[in-house]
């Protein structure tokens, strides 16, 4: 795209005059930058090592859909959903414009979010840092160089770390403030540089389009594919393991994150993988660990400044450090990002009590309750401000911070495409055994990625189960490669009348929250969770 053109985009925003205009780099140009203007340090690996500030997580929070005449019936407003004033948007608007123009560099990188040309967004990101333009260069799917120059934004992502906003002044709620506008078609982040707001942003759009424009079901989930075509999909919020599980040497990797379920299969809406990094280790996760190298990203690490070397144990700054990189860096990753209908879904939870059990076959029913709650452990530092080390949550479709559709809306999708394609469907916990976060320890990753090779291959479809009392799940008897112990959560504790006390009490929890869905499900769904005391 000329620079005219560029300019125009720009100029959309009340952007007229801006300094030097560095667009589409390739990465070594940016990895050159960020380390010309301070932004980052090169590792011993060649990755490029970043720190994002004061917010080393999501800040929800400050998080904001802007209230207008697309957005007004449409979103479920909540807690998850806050709105903002529009016309407060546009001076926030005004006020990024000028903030811009007074920087002496900024970044712009064209890219995609949707592997299927069907159903793909045009995004634009302009940042003022280097490294940001960098994470989205590898964070979403890049186009082709002929793309790049008949490239059109549908969406701008504009992403101002530096631009604090005044509550008083500005009518938010801190100094940091993401906002998404359905209207404009742009998000606007100010006053935090965690990278994660831009690619969930995008996200969140995708949540909101895809459903009422498409017909496609977007899924907080990773993808993988084996050498069958057997797709497995894998829903589960930040810590649960959905990258590590779906990064499996004997499968093909989709994507590690979001993903769209259309007509004809799964398709990727990224181009690169967000792992999580703390206590990374080339045995338990080899093919994360190999992809950190040159034209990666690493937030937030610890890293001697000597001798270059990372500490992924060190959680000084934050227990959510990050590393960003193109999917091609994983090995056998599948580079058109599509895959056909999925033969396995898996929900997996980090359960912090320790009471559920680590697989479990879920009936259609049970599947739609289980997705809907939306069970895990909120780990440490994944959001900015958590009052606690671990936090137990109900995150709605494994996903409900990026949800602006009513719940059920996708719930219904997942249960129709379950039912059309005869999907098996299985509960994972990959929290902790013998007790609760603090006593018990954090099943090992070996005994659970068995559990997944099992349901995946179908070793378990003619499985003996028994009926859990707690949580009515049907749970194997036996997984080939896993001790049976480990399958009776009950028998890891050492007081089992403790561990019927946590039981029932996150059974409750369970109930409770799902108080909110009952007047919207049928009877079926209802009555798929926990049993009554």
């Amino acid at each position: 795209m000329d620079l005219a053109v560029r300019k125009m985009t720009l100029e959309r925003f009340g952007v007229e005059d801006v300094g030097a205009v560095h667009e589409n780099l390739p990465p070594a140009r940016l990895v050159e930058a960020s380390v010309r203007r301070r932004e980052g340090m090169i590792s011993g690996t060649g990755a490029l090592v970043v720190r994002t500030g004061k917010r080393t997580g999501r800040s929800p929070k400050d998080r904001f859909i802007i209230e207008n005449e697309v957005t007004r019936e449409a979103v479920d407003w909540g807690t998850g959903n806050k709105a903002f004033p529009s016309d407060a948007f546009g001076d926030l608007l005004d006020k990024a414009a000028a903030y811009v123009e007074n920087l002496e560099e900024i970044y712009v990188v064209d890219a995609y979010a949707g592997a299927d040309p069907r159903y793909r967004l045009n995004i634009q990101v302009v940042t003022e840092h280097a490294w940001q333009a960098l994470f989205a260069r590898q964070l979403f799917r890049r186009p082709t160089k002929e793309e790049i120059d008949s490239f059109e934004p549908d969406w701008t992502v504009i992403s101002v770390p530096g631009l604090l906003t005044d509550p008083e002044e500005d009518a938010t709620e801190s100094e940091t403030f993401v906002g998404i506008d359905f209207e404009r078609k742009v998000v606007l982040v100010c006053g935090t540089a965690y990278a994660g707001e831009i690619k969930k942003s995008i996200f969140t759009v995708l949540n909101f389009v895809l459903p009422t424009k498409s017909g496609v079901f977007p899924m907080h989930c990773s993808a993988n594919v084996g050498k069958k075509e057997d797709v497995a999909l894998f829903f589960g919020l930040s810590g649960t393991g959905k990258t590590t599980l779906s990064a499996d040497p004997e499968r093909d990797l989709i994507g590690d994150d979001e993903h769209g379920w259309s007509d004809s299969g799964v398709f990727n809406f990224e181009g690169g993988c967000y792992a999580k990094t703390i206590d990374l280790s080339p045995e338990k996760e080899p093919q994360i660990w190999d992809a950190i190298r040159f034209g990666a990203v690493l937030e937030n690490v610890m890293m001697d400044r000597r001798t270059r070397e990372v500490d992924y144990s060190d959680r000084m700054l934050t227990e959510n450090t990050r590393v960003a990189y193109p999917l091609e860096y994983i090995a056998g990753a599948v580079p058109e990002g599509k895959g056909v209908h999925p033969s396995a879904v898996l929900f997996l939870t980090a359960d912090a009590f320790g009471v559920l059990p680590p697989i479990s076959a879920l009936t259609p029913s049970q599947a739609a309750y289980y997705f809907l709650s939306g069970y895990t452990a909120k780990l440490a530092g994944t959001e900015a401000e958590m009052e606690s080390e671990v936090e137990a949550t109900f995150s709605t479709c494994f996903g409900a911070p990026f949800l602006p559709l009513p719940a059920t809306t996708y719930a219904e999708m997942l249960s129709e495409r379950l039912r059309e394609n005869g999907v098996r469907c299985y509960l994972i916990n990959t929290g902790w055994s013998g007790g609760p976060y603090g006593v018990g320890s954090r099943i090992d990753i070996a005994a659970t990625r068995e559990m997944v090779r099992a349901v995946i291959g179908g070793k378990l479809d003619d499985a003996e189960t028994r009926e859990d009392p707690f949580f009515g799940l049907n749970v194997p008897l036996e997984v080939p490669g896993v001790e049976s112990g480990l399958l009776d959560p009950r028998s890891t504790w050492e007081d089992g009348e403790d561990y019927d006390e946590q039981a029932t009490k996150l059974a409750d929890l369970f109930r409770e929250n799902f108080q909110r869905f009952e007047s919207q499900v049928s009877e079926e769904v209802r009555n798929a969770g926990p049993h009554s005391s």
